[in-house]
């Protein structure tokens, strides 16, 4: 009985298309992003006022949110590090006895939260990708985010994940790994990704595994993902 539901919020991962309608037609409830982490809560998010289902949403009341690079807050529109003020009253005050990890995570008056992100003329933040997780595609640095986005849509595939992967000496390409019934042709998926993609974020592998890698929380574990490409 949800009668008195009025909406859900998730965090811990990007709201996949297929959860956020799955939601919806189990509770005919709306489901709202939300973003944050340990060290200052949530601080981020869509609501009923201001939904928001290609970004995160926007800066809750009274946090103060940035967009930065190494000079500090960067122009609307532009990627940089999503960073919360250091006078934020949900920050937490350090980590315990560890004075020099905790100053690593400011960069002036700002927290950085490791998470790359840009802002647009709404307020309302993109999420890109950990700074960690950006891939390498030719020189090119490319979000997996945006590659999954497009082959989450595929009718066959059920999940979806990718990262970079040396195939020689500093030659690296996008790899897709892929949950479905059964194996797509490398083809296929190359043709479904063409008009939807810059041509540098393109796969140049397909794989099909049985599960994706995640830890005990349910997060993918992205960097496990190469470990796939050496089993058969």
């Amino acid at each position: 009985n949800l009668r008195k539901l009025r909406h859900g919020l998730c965090a811990g991962e990007k709201l996949s298309d297929n959860i956020h309608q799955s939601w919806k037609a189990t509770t005919g409830k709306e489901l709202h992003e939300a973003f944050g982490m340990s060290e200052c809560s949530t601080f981020i998010s869509a609501s009923p006022d201001f939904p928001a289902r290609v970004s995160l949403g926007r800066p809750q009341v009274g946090r103060n949110v940035a967009i930065v690079d190494e000079n500090g807050p960067v122009e609307i529109g532009t990627v940089g590090q999503i960073a919360i003020s250091r006078d934020d009253l949900g920050l937490m005050l350090g980590y315990l006895n560890a004075p020099g990890e905790t100053e690593a995570r400011y960069q002036g008056d700002w927290f950085l939260t490791g998470d790359l992100g840009s802002m647009n003329e709404d307020f309302t933040i993109n999420y890109e990708a950990r700074s960690d997780d950006m891939m390498n595609a030719g020189g090119f640095r490319v979000s997996p985010l945006e590659v999954e986005g497009v082959l989450a849509r595929h009718p066959k595939i059920s999940e979806v994940a990718v990262t970079d992967i040396e195939i020689k000496q500093d030659t690296w390409v996008i790899a897709a790994f892929y949950t479905a019934d059964q194996d797509i042709a490398e083809n296929d998926l190359g043709a479904y990704v063409s008009d939807k993609l810059a041509r540098y974020k393109h796969p140049r592998v397909f794989k099909r595994v049985e599960v994706l890698p995640r830890g005990a929380n349910n997060k993918l574990l992205r960097k496990k993902l190469k470990l796939e490409m050496d089993k058969p």
